[in-house]
């Protein structure tokens, strides 16, 4: 385990990323965290947006309690607010919300109401800060992000093939697409850090195929590197088979079922990492406990799909998997985004 102290560099790191995000001297600010967030992270965003001259207020949240039967790991959906109205009217009040919940606002349920008082939200993903200062989101990212986002919104098909097995169509015509390089500045922006990503959110009825995760591949909620093949069946949004006779498979199979809620073999979202700075091999070096593991959801050229809640194709639950997967094509309307893992062209 790597010490969670406040550091200079760390402080620095904040502030230009803060900069990025438009927050400077007299930016309304209000930082939201709960009793399980890592204290390091509230006390570096403090210092950053004091020496920027924000005016910045804290919110301390105690966390929920745990009602799931089995843990409920990188949801982005927190729950610490639980409905209550000062704490939703204060974040209303702000031009920025920087959250260091531990599972972020991003799809929490008062999030809809406070990003119609055109409220940005940063949020600073569960992750020691050397791992959020070696991912330090760059203004050059985002030329490149928003072109991958242009590219979602304009297709109506995703195609993802591997030489594994992998073979997987999905219907993107008018699916809410979208993406961070880790920073925004416009109204109701959303942002995460680390960020560097595009993504889409399937409509109902529209994802079907094979997807074979291989030696390498990872799944993010069990913070591990897959090390035997699993074949996954998907039929019309929902995973129907799941095929493997080692204990990735045996895991996936059995933590979904845990969870007694056919929503969870749902898709969630699917799309493509952007940022050259995240490491793939990274997982290899940290302890389960430094990580939230959201930097490899963004490492250049993962194909990454998630199960779990989809408010677009109205399925909500809180069982969730992040799996990004390497050596993926991935092609829209035929036009080649990713060939064996490497990104192609003006996104690369």
């Amino acid at each position: 385990m790597m010490q969670e102290i406040p550091e200079g560099k760390w402080v620095a790191s904040f502030k230009r990323v803060f900069a990025l995000n438009g927050i400077g001297e007299g930016t309304e600010v209000v930082i939201i965290s709960e009793s399980q967030s890592r204290p390091v992270l509230r006390q570096l965003a403090a210092l950053a947006l004091y020496d920027l001259g924000a005016v910045y207020s804290t919110i301390v949240l105690p966390t929920p309690p745990q009602t799931a039967p089995v843990p409920v790991k990188s949801t982005g959906a927190c729950d610490a607010i639980q409905g209550k109205r000062h704490v939703i009217e204060a974040l209303k009040a702000v031009e920025v919300i920087v959250d260091v919940t531990v599972e972020g606002l991003l799809h929490a349920e008062e999030m809809a109401e406070v990003e119609k008082a055109n409220t940005r939200l940063l949020v600073i993903c569960n992750e020691h800060p050397e791992i959020l200062e070696r991912t330090e989101p760059s203004a050059e990212l985002g030329p490149k992000v928003a072109l991958g986002i242009k590219m979602l919104n304009a297709a109506s098909e995703m195609r993802v093939t591997s030489a594994a097995g992998t073979d997987l169509t999905i219907n993107i015509k008018d699916a809410p697409c979208g993406g961070t390089p880790g920073f925004s500045t416009h109204p109701r922006g959303v942002s995460h850090w680390p960020g560097g990503l595009c993504l889409c959110f399937p409509l109902a009825n529209t994802v079907s195929g094979k997807i074979v995760m291989n030696t390498g591949d990872m799944n993010l909620t069990f913070k591990e590197y897959i090390r035997d093949p699993i074949t996954i069946t998907l039929e019309n949004d929902y995973i129907t088979d799941i095929q493997g006779e080692g204990l990735d498979a045996k895991l996936f199979r059995e933590y979904l079922a845990a969870w007694d809620d056919p929503k969870a073999y749902g898709i969630s979202h699917i799309g493509w990492g952007m940022n050259p700075k995240a490491r793939w091999e990274s997982l290899a070096l940290y302890d389960k406990g430094d990580i939230q593991a959201t930097e490899f959801r963004a490492w250049a050229g993962n194909f990454l799909w998630s199960t779990g809640s989809n408010q677009f194709a109205d399925r909500f639950t809180l069982g969730h998997f992040d799996l990004p997967m390497r050596d993926c094509n991935i092609s829209l309307d035929d036009t080649p985004i990713v060939i064996n893992g490497e990104l192609q062209e003006e996104l690369a």
